[in-house]
């Protein structure tokens, strides 16, 4: 990986840590708007991977309903022989 990717990467990670525990769910436009007034190649690549990761965190939080859903559904059924 590139110093970009690596570091757009990390501060990503660090981000959405805080934002987790602090519940300040927009903090990852703060941080954005701080590296944009010094590298908006280093903004966009941080944009990029917070949105990767909160659209996966989305997308397994809902597979993972649908997932108990089907459970509930399958304990719920009478067994057929």
């Amino acid at each position: 990986m590139s110093s970009l990717i690596d570091t757009a990467a990390a501060l990503a990670d660090d981000t959405i840590l805080i934002m987790e525990k602090s519940g300040e769910d927009r903090l990852h436009y703060a941080v954005a708007d701080l590296l944009g007034k010094s590298s908006q190649t280093l903004e966009e690549a941080y944009l990029t991977e917070v949105r990767v990761r909160l659209a996966g965190k989305a997308a397994r939080e809902f597979l993972r309903g649908k997932a108990e859903e089907l459970v509930a559904t399958n304990k719920t059924e009478t067994p057929k022989p």
